[in-house]
């Protein structure tokens, strides 16, 4: 991996954790700390983390959580697009998960006038916007808290789906791939998403188009884990081709 390419990587990493420890990233990248520090030194100097003992931190995370936003937001557009779509297959008297993300806040943001709706959900934010609403029950997992996405994560999340049967799943994802399947930053959402995916007859993976032809650092597994993908309309003919060939089932948000 070239040094750039590595720098793109630890900084994914750091974007979805909030931080990360120079050790750690050393045996994840198979550097020594030398490089490793000198990476963070470079990322700093061109502003996007703050160094410190042992390791950095996201700039800025402290005044997003206080402010309930997230660090990504990119493609809002078609995130609501998307969004918007992926609605009309939410009905009364389901059970649906909500993972964390941009894309599935702009989910939660939209459920209205739902008479018998269940909402399991491991973001917080996502908790905020529909804990009150009538119609909605709402169940959060435990876990532990990832300030970047808002969410709860790790074993303890993912242990709360255990023997959990929900109607539809709406999964995030960082990257989308043939060879790599789908993709994330974190490594510690990985066996949570697994979990979600046990738990749910249907999965739809909500993803706008730029993350199609990505590979992040995590693998959660091949693309046959999901139901459906339902992407928005700036995808390209070359990715419409490339899902057909490859028997994807996709919906694109106008």
């Amino acid at each position: 991996m070239l040094p750039n390419q590595r720098r793109e990587k630890i900084f994914d990493l750091i974007r979805e954790d909030g931080q990360a420890k120079v050790t750690d990233l050393s045996r994840i990248f198979k550097v020594t700390e030398v490089t490793i520090r000198q990476d963070l030194e470079r990322l700093e100097n061109e502003g996007f983390v703050i160094r410190e003992h042992g390791g950095a931190y996201l700039k800025n995370i402290d005044m997003k959580v206080r402010n309930l936003q997230l660090q990504n937001q990119e493609n809002m557009t078609q995130k609501m697009a998307i969004a918007h779509k992926a609605i009309e297959y939410i009905h009364d008297g389901d059970t649906i998960i909500l993972d964390s993300g941009s894309t599935t806040t702009e989910i939660a943001k939209i459920i209205s006038e739902y008479k018998n709706l269940t909402v399991i959900t491991n973001a917080l934010n996502i908790a905020l916007i529909l804990g009150a609403q009538a119609g909605i029950n709402l169940i959060v997992t435990g876990g532990e808290f990832k300030a970047p996405t808002l969410s709860l994560t790790g074993q303890k999340a993912a242990d709360f789906f255990q023997n959990l049967h929900v109607d539809r799943l709406f999964l995030a994802t960082a990257g989308i791939a043939l060879k790599s399947g789908l993709t994330y930053p974190g490594i510690s959402d990985i066996c949570v998403k697994r979990a979600m995916i046990e738990s749910a007859d249907e999965i739809y993976l909500v993803a706008d188009s730029s993350k199609i032809g990505k590979n992040s650092f995590a693998s959660l597994g091949a693309l046959s884990l999901i139901t459906c993908l339902i992407t928005d309309s700036n995808i390209t003919q070359e990715d419409i081709e490339w899902l057909n060939t490859n028997e994807i089932p996709f919906i694109i948000a106008e």
